[in-house]
């Protein structure tokens, strides 16, 4: 369109392209087979008894939730997570209440910050690769950001109408 890639650019640039993309599906690989451990091994059935066990304070399992969905998100892509994550965890909020809606939005939220978070946080390393930035250099100036991201996942968690305001306008509630 500006014309300024020339022809003998575009063997590099397809390299490039190429390379960057197969980083992501080697972490989307790995996320895809962690996820069918977790499964075949019946893990997820242990934690929802385990958390149940834990406390019958709705904030300490939403806290804890919270922390598990987090880890879970560096090291696992949003998708296979959210099929695994959520059958499990969603019968435990909803025990307490909580909107289905209100936990995909605190759910998705909490795996979207993982998913930029190292040590594996994908889509963190993707925008590294594109912009040929050492994943070293990156993580000290984009700290005050993961401290607002969490804050704001607080709110999100603990204050229901923020996240169902919207919902119940477009009558899906």
């Amino acid at each position: 369109m500006y014309k300024t890639v020339k022809l003998k650019d575009l063997p590099k640039i397809f390299c490039d392209a190429c390379e960057t993309t197969a980083v992501i599906m080697f972490l989307i690989a790995g996320s895809a087979v962690l996820s069918f451990v977790l499964s075949f091994t019946g893990l997820p059935e242990v934690i929802a008894e385990a958390l149940l066990s834990i406390s019958d304070n709705k904030y300490v399992i939403l806290l804890i939730i919270n922390l598990v969905l987090l880890v879970v998100g560096t090291f696992m892509d949003i998708t296979p997570a959210v099929l695994i994550f959520a059958p499990i965890f969603l019968p435990v909020v909803e025990s307490f209440g909580m909107h289905p809606i209100h936990f995909g939005i605190m759910m998705v939220f909490n795996l979207g910050i993982g998913n930029i978070t190292p040590p594996v946080g994908s889509a963190l390393f993707a925008g590294c690769s594109v912009a040929n930035i050492d994943i070293e250099d990156m993580m000290k100036p984009v700290i005050p950001y993961y401290i607002a991201l969490f804050i704001a996942l607080m709110v999100v968690a603990y204050v229901p109408w923020l996240s169902m305001v919207i919902p119940e306008m477009v009558g899906a509630v």
